[in-house]
């Protein structure tokens, strides 16, 4: 699939209140405005719909076709000025199915209304289709000149919470080939569920062991497009655990070497793996991941999971997270190993609020501490930050739950969506049950869902000046 420029995004909650207003038991078409927000990456832009703003008695008419009076504009019009939003446009096809056309009135409803919405949001119109199966469609009215708005279709809208659904308008998004590499995995769950699959922009955030096997199991599985981000190069002791490096590698960017590894496993026709040498939490790493629509957290870290844990609200995009915790007793022997996987999103418990990480060090990461020797060596000994232990098992054991997660979310076998918060322990071998945890009132993320970049949080930032230095490759 080639680089999507443009998208649009809503939670399941937004969608559920525009079918069941927009899909009348009499079929007539129907419509409403919503609010959304930009959510800008390196390559892509997405309309994230925030709220509906439904008709009052007088302002809509339904007759076979659907319209929408003066007043009704100019309020919704003035509601996107305040909240600082743009406005979309929402109607029905009640025969329709999949993604879809328009009409001559159904462009010159939206074109001729693009400039007053421009010149009171200064962000383009947008408008937005559902179909009878609920699929819905997308595109931008972008100013190219004074007076002068062209249409820009979306190649995809995603409604995210348990699950992750997709529309692709297949001129942009073409449904992939199958390949003979692939018979297998697409005997698996069908035709369709692969190619919804694999016309998904995965994001690996953090080229290290976990990262290693989850994004190789991306290239096999037939995903076609794969942003590796990583800061860091290959040291001599990531080599027990890293399932792309050899002793050759030693020196080499993670995020090159990996995307270079996952063109010789990639069963797709087509594939592409994108390395971005940068944080998550620099501007290069964060723009890069909001190009994606599904990330995995492979970083420990606060500060990049505290980055993450704001991209899967404010800009509606699932995040699946792990982590290994290994510990020895005084005598040098394994007393735990216990590893996690669990997806953040809208509807899920967060990460902070589920204890992944603690938002006090997100500081002092930033301000260098955690970068710091001495810091480091004053916690104590048992203190997630001084923790080194890991086994290439573990992580690919890690790995392997996080894939199913994902896999679970967007495939959704049997309407089972949602795994829950999952918990391995290797010593007595058993998974605890699930869980299913919900945020506290207190938590701030549930205020800023799909908000995208007008969310107010200033997340990103340069790298701490003493953050461990990157080794260069040594000359042969």
């Amino acid at each position: 699939m080639t680089r999507v420029v443009r998208s649009a995004a809503m939670s399941e909650t937004v969608d559920a209140q525009a079918r069941r207003h927009l899909l009348r038991a009499d079929r007539q078409e129907d419509l409403c405005f919503a609010l959304w927000h930009p959510s800008t990456g390196q390559t892509r832009t997405t309309a994230l719909v925030e709220r509906l703003i439904l008709p009052r008695e007088g302002e809509r008419n339904v007759h076979g076709n659907a319209s929408f009076e003066s007043h009704y504009f100019t309020r919704a019009l003035s509601e996107a000025a305040q909240a600082d939003a743009g406005l979309v446009l929402m109607h029905s096809h009640p025969g329709g199915l999949a993604w879809q056309g328009m009409s001559p009135d159904d462009i010159n409803t939206e074109q001729s209304r693009a400039a007053a919405v421009y010149g009171a949001t200064k962000l383009p119109f947008v408008g937005l289709t559902i179909a009878s199966d609920g699929a819905w469609s997308a595109r931008f009215w972008e100013r190219m000149a004074p007076r002068q708005y062209a249409k820009r279709d979306c190649a995809t809208v995603r409604v995210v919470g348990e699950r992750l659904r997709s529309t692709f308008m297949e001129a942009l998004a073409p449904v992939p080939r199958g390949t003979e590499a692939q018979i297998r995995t697409i005997s698996a769950w069908g035709k369709k569920k692969q190619a919804d699959l694999a016309r998904l922009r995965v994001g690996i955030v953090g080229a290290g062991s976990v990262g290693a096997f989850i994004a190789e199991s991306m290239a096999r599985t037939g995903i076609e497009d794969v942003t590796v981000i990583d800061f860091d190069r290959i040291e001599t002791k990531n080599l027990d655990r890293l399932l792309y490096a050899t002793r050759t590698n030693v020196g080499e960017l993670k995020a090159t070497a990996l995307a270079g590894h996952l063109g010789a496993c990639a069963t797709g026709a087509r594939f592409e793996a994108l390395p971005v040498v940068a944080a998550v939490y620099e501007e290069a790493g964060f723009r890069a991941a909001l190009d994606c629509d599904v990330l995995f957290s492979c970083v420990d870290r606060p500060w990049g999971r505290h980055v993450l844990n704001l991209i899967a609200y404010a800009h509606l995009i699932p995040v699946v997270d792990g982590g290994i915790a290994v510990r020895t007793n005084r005598h040098e022997e394994l007393a735990a190993a216990d590893w996690r996987a669990h997806t953040v999103t809208v509807g899920h418990q967060c990460m902070q609020c589920m204890g992944q990480y603690d938002a006090g060090l997100v500081q002092l990461e930033r301000e260098g501490y955690l970068d710091d020797p001495t810091y480091i060596q004053g916690l104590d000994k048992r203190h997630p930050l001084r923790a080194r232990e890991n086994v290439f098992a573990f992580s690919m054991a890690c790995a392997s739950l996080q894939t199913l997660q994902m896999l679970a979310m967007v495939l959704d076998p049997l309407g089972r969506s949602n795994p829950g918060q999952q918990l391995y322990h290797f010593v007595g071998s058993f998974m605890e049950p699930s869980e299913h945890g919900k945020c506290g009132p207190e938590c701030l993320f549930a205020d800023v869902v799909a908000l995208g970049d007008h969310c107010g949080f200033e997340v990103t930032g340069d790298p701490p000046a003493n953050r461990d230095p990157v080794l260069e490759k040594p000359h042969t």
